[in-house]
């Protein structure tokens, strides 16, 4: 299964989002579960913001390799599932050719659908709150994705 999340840029919350959910499916061993990342508005090759850099060194997390990439229908089709971090998100993946495979992230797995606080500009104790959050949620989904698909788990 390939997880993709999507945000605008590609440099906050979507690679955040795939660094958290990579540590998570590795405790797990969930070694059949895959992710990735994207933006909507991507400049390609952008490193992660500083403080995406600085939260995830925090949380035991190296984001210093990230490269910002732009969503496209290819990664669309090569993804099982789509996590977007708003609303507009969605609507461009599937758009692309995700409908039926996308949806909202605070979503998915049965919390609220509401946006995920983009952090880009703010303090670092705003992309801790946006890590704290995408970690509560990510958890979420992957309890869900193992227990609708159970050949997932080890």
């Amino acid at each position: 299964m390939h997880v993709l999340f999507v945000c605008t840029g590609n440099t906050c919350r979507s690679p955040m989002a795939e660094a958290i959910a990579r540590r998570l499916i590795e405790e797990r061993g969930l070694a059949s579960v895959t992710v990735g990342s994207a933006g909507t508005s991507a400049w390609p090759d952008a490193p992660a913001s500083d403080g995406a850099l600085l939260v995830a060194m925090e949380l035991g997390m190296d984001l210093s390799q990230h490269r910002a990439r732009q969503l496209s229908p290819e990664l669309v089709a090569g993804a099982d599932l789509i996590l977007t971090m708003g609303p507009h998100h969605l609507e461009r993946a599937e758009a692309l050719g995700g409908e039926g495979r996308s949806h909202l992230l605070t979503g998915y797995a049965g919390s609220h659908p509401r946006p995920v606080s983009d952090p880009f500009g703010g303090d670092l104790s705003v992309y801790r709150a946006t890590a704290a959050e995408l970690e509560q949620e990510i958890r979420a989904i992957l309890d869900k994705a193992v227990a609708e698909h159970p050949k997932l788990a080890p």
